[in-house]
């Protein structure tokens, strides 16, 4: 009843339809900014989502690392791109009871944190745990007196090495021993054996003779210790800087890889589990 004076009332019409006019066209505006507010907020929702799975799948489960160098080969080359499985050696607790949680073990490929510059990450085999004893004869590595059989170990050094070869060897220092552990390794070698203290990991680059691993810095500790490689998601060989030299080095190097990354790239490699 009372909407049929403001349509039908004749001295008054103008006035009353010329208020209502603007009350549409308000809420004709309103309503696309409104859905622009609401996009908005879901996108901003999904993004902050997708970031907070990022954070955790990163800081608590899996995290992408590069081989460098040669210390690995042939388990891992220069230029392998790796996820690294970090769960994998979660210690006890409630999450050791839920988790697939693994003790580390003699022949684990593990990454760490360098001992000697934590913010350095290496990726070695681990050949002794807490309480091995270790010494390598001529390049042979026994464990608790037994030789062990290593069909990932390669050599492609070019002569003999009485530090290197012959470990441990107090009495030949070698060139790249870290002082500090060349100091402290007397006190974990009896018989000619190096002991593994608790809590610490002696480790070994399958590279036998180009890795500078546990012989020349000392132990890991389990601390250090992030997690293990669990896949190659991506391979490439590394260009011979020799034929990309130029004016501009490293922008030439750069250029020549993108535009002829299928070329460098190690298919055979790709999606390969480590092991």
């Amino acid at each position: 009843m009372s909407d049929t004076p403001q349509t039908f009332a004749a001295p008054q019409p103008a006035p009353a339809a010329a208020a209502s006019v603007p009350a549409p066209v308000e809420t004709a505006e309103a309503a696309p900014a409104e859905a622009a507010n609401t996009d908005l907020l879901g996108s901003l929702q999904s993004l902050s989502v997708t970031i907070v799975i990022a954070i955790f799948v990163i800081t608590f489960l899996l995290q992408a690392f590069q081989i460098p160098s040669e210390s690995m080969e042939n388990t891992l080359l220069t230029g392998d791109y790796l996820l690294v499985d970090k769960a994998h050696y979660g210690q006890g607790g409630v999450w050791g009871r839920i988790l697939p949680y693994s003790d580390i073990g003699r022949g684990d490929i593990i990454v760490f944190r360098y001992p000697v510059h934590p913010a350095q990450h290496f990726v070695k085999r681990v050949i002794g745990v807490p309480g091995d004893r270790i010494r390598l004869l001529n390049k042979r590595v026994f464990v608790n007196e037994r030789p062990l059989d290593e069909a990932y170990a390669v050599y492609h050094g070019t002569g003999p090495d009485a530090y290197r070869d012959d470990f441990p060897s107090p009495e030949h220092a070698g060139s790249s021993v870290e002082a500090g552990w060349w100091l402290q390794m007397r006190r974990y070698v009896h018989d000619h054996e190096l002991t593994v203290p608790p809590g610490s990991y002696f480790v070994l680059g399958d590279n036998r003779d180009e890795s500078l691993d546990s012989r020349y810095w000392g132990f890991v500790p389990r601390e250090n210790i992030i997690g293990r490689p669990l896949l190659i998601y991506w391979s490439m060989r590394q260009p011979d800087p020799d034929g990309i030299a130029g004016p501009n080095g490293t922008l030439s190097r750069f250029a020549y890889v993108m535009t002829h990354l299928l070329h460098f790239a190690r298919w055979d490699r790709t999606l390969r589990i480590v092991k």
